[in-house]
């Protein structure tokens, strides 16, 4: 969704000044749907296709209408602030992601991970113009620590490292997040 903004900013946001806005938005929204669950009395069935006759969800004009909101509000926060604001500060999805990580982290879980050699690195700094999360790749790259909240693993640093100092691996290496 971000991408679609940059051309009009392609301002880089300082996601470590703005992730907070997530977990403002999250906690009190996962709360209250636990809050929810536990005063009904739990679930009694789960439906996973629930809504979904037509074959999927967005069925109806009034559930465009908020898919369409949701949207614009995505686009509007990157050509205002800058690229993937939505996603450093409204991901709805995020928080999830970052307790996934942050668990996979702590079991030493075998997954699918970047690792940089810091001796390879030229300090050219593509990983960083080319970073859609606006994070600081080339700092990671020197501590060799490729851990990061708001990475979302899409590669870009590695495919646009030309001495090839990051790279995919599947391993149970432990990170910092």
């Amino acid at each position: 969704m971000g991408e679609i903004a940059e051309p009009l900013n392609n301002r880089a946001v300082n996601p470590d000044k703005v992730a907070w806005v997530k977990w403002l938005i999250w906690i009190p929204w996962m709360s209250i749907i636990i809050w929810l669950l536990v005063r009904a009395g739990g679930y009694s069935s789960v439906n996973l296709l629930h809504l979904t006759e037509s074959g999927i969800s967005v069925d109806a004009p009034p559930k465009y209408i908020i898919y369409f909101i949701v949207i614009a509000l995505f686009i509007g926060l990157a050509a205002i602030f800058g690229c993937r604001t939505g996603c450093h500060t409204i991901c709805w999805m995020a928080p999830f992601m970052i307790i996934g990580r942050w668990i996979r982290n702590r079991l030493a879980w075998p997954s699918l991970r970047l690792v940089a050699s810091a001796e390879t690195c030229s300090d050219c700094k593509r990983c960083v113009y080319n970073c859609p999360m606006s994070l600081d790749v080339n700092k990671m790259v020197k501590r060799e620590q490729m851990e990061h909240s708001e990475c979302i693993l899409c590669g870009n640093c590695a495919d646009t490292c030309a001495r090839k100092a990051i790279r995919y691996s599947f391993s149970a290496g432990v990170g910092r997040n």
